[in-house]
């Protein structure tokens, strides 16, 4: 990194902070947004056809609980509860299937989890087969699935190329013995190399690779070995997420000895090499935390300022609603953020009556969608380009953003933002602290940062 960093810049900015998946955060969400409402904000979105969609399906099992995760899992290993909860997937599916007449056209379509490579060949096929039963996947959709190399066959990756996946995300984290000892999960390089090489024999041409830094016992010596190893591998992009250290929402990190965390200067130091590393092999730094090769979709979208970001991470295909199937799945549809109910019982229960499994959601404002394209646009291109922001919402940021301006000056170290009369640009320096300058405009956070709520921004 060719910034320096002190360590009074990291005391005074290394707080919590939301990673801004989407804006308003989460903790705004409200239980006042229920199934009705979503079917309001359905019929919005059926209103405009022949605008692209993008689906979300979410996978919660997993046969073991790593530590550090921050997702919503179920550990099971019994294929009974796997089945049942299918069966009712795909009755969602025809739910809103059934109030989308007129929205049918797919751009993107990506399967998380949970491990969604849990499932064996036959029922992802079959899970496949009735989306597609309802939605056409357009010709240049994105068709993605995170898989973990530990539980992934030959044959899973057969049948995914099959049915017309073309993006795989392979979680390895680090691929150092004692760090994958303390967060129990054990994956050998090789196993990784392998399954990655039959993906490309096989057709897959775009395949990434996703670590974390700020693991417990992680060290820059160990850390560089894996991100060499992983640029062997060549993967068309990284992500390099920081570790959430969240204990009171993720009651499984209570394990996790916090005099393993690496302290905030070693945690930077991490991030550092694998800018160091990554650009020196030829990466483009993408947004906060992501890396891309020149040819990448993702560097060649930077390239043109259309980088975006949704509850999926960066991205390049986005549809202009974005539906979520499964528990606790997280969408976006007519104007609304919407979330499911996350237990298995209340989501059969919903769905029985034949309702919409949904537990809180959002309807965005005029003043969230002016902050949300600021935050989205410094976070996505570490710019902000004042002129578009005027011919989008005919506001003049000085005017409209004058006491965050105030805010900016007050608390920011100079060199975190330089300004022309076009343009608002992140420096390197800023870049460290991308989430630090968004929160200056995020309206909500007041209330809620002093909460036990987010991780730390650095």
């Amino acid at each position: 990194m060719s910034v320096a960093v002190t360590p009074e810049l990291l005391s005074r900015y290394d707080k919590p902070g939301p990673r801004y998946t989407s804006y308003p955060t989460a903790p705004q969400f409200s239980t006042d947004f229920g199934p009705e409402s979503y079917e309001a904000r359905l019929a919005i979105a059926n209103a405009r056809p022949g605008e692209p969609l993008s689906i979300y399906c979410h996978i919660p099992f997993c046969d073991h609980r790593c530590l550090y995760c921050g997702c919503h899992v179920i550990i099971t290993q019994r294929d009974d509860i796997v089945e049942k909860y299918l069966s009712y997937m795909k009755r969602e599916v025809d739910q809103i299937a059934a109030r989308l007449p007129e929205r049918r056209d797919v751009l993107q379509l990506h399967w998380g989890g949970g491990t969604p490579t849990h499932l064996d060949p036959e029922q992802m096929e079959d899970l496949h087969r009735h989306l597609l039963s309802h939605f056409r996947l357009l010709p240049e959709a994105e068709v993605a699935i995170e898989v973990d190399p530990r539980v992934t066959s030959a044959e899973h990756i057969a049948t995914l190329r099959k049915l017309g996946f073309n993006r795989l995300s392979l979680g390895v984290q680090d691929f150092t013995p004692e760090v994958q000892a303390v967060v129990e999960r054990n994956q050998t390089y090789e196993e990784t190399a392998e399954l990655l090489q039959e993906a490309r024999r096989l057709g897959f041409h775009d395949c990434n690779i996703d670590l974390i830094y700020g693991l417990p016992l992680q060290t820059v010596e160990s850390f560089r070995e894996t991100l060499h190893r992983v640029i062997g591998l060549r993967p068309g992009r990284v992500a390099v997420y920081s570790y959430a250290h969240v204990p009171w929402i993720r009651p499984q990190q209570k394990k996790i000895e916090a005099s393993d965390l690496p302290q905030p200067e070693t945690k930077l130091a991490l991030f550092a090499a694998a800018i160091q590393v990554f650009t020196e092999a030829g990466y483009r730094r993408i947004g906060m935390d992501h890396f891309a090769l020149p040819e990448d979709e993702l560097s060649r979208a930077r390239d043109r300022g259309a980088l975006t970001r949704n509850f999926m991470g960066y991205t390049v295909h986005q549809g202009t609603d974005l539906l979520a199937f499964g528990v606790s799945g997280i969408g976006e549809v007519g104007g609304a953020f919407v979330q499911n109910v996350k237990k298995l019982s209340d989501y059969y229960r919903l769905l029985d009556a034949d309702r919409l499994p949904v537990d809180r959601g959002y309807v965005l404002n005029d003043d969230d969608r002016i902050r949300r394209f600021v935050i989205l646009s410094l976070m996505c291109n570490f710019e902000l380009d004042l002129g578009e922001l005027r011919s989008r919402f005919g506001i003049d940021f000085d005017t409209y953003f004058a006491s965050e301006i105030l805010k900016l000056d007050a608390s920011a170290e100079p060199g975190f933002l330089e300004r022309t009369p076009a343009k608002l640009t992140v420096t390197p320096m800023g870049s460290v602290f991308i989430r630090n300058i968004c929160m200056a405009f995020d309206r909500y956070l007041g209330a809620s940062a002093a909460q036990p709520i987010y991780s730390r921004t650095v």
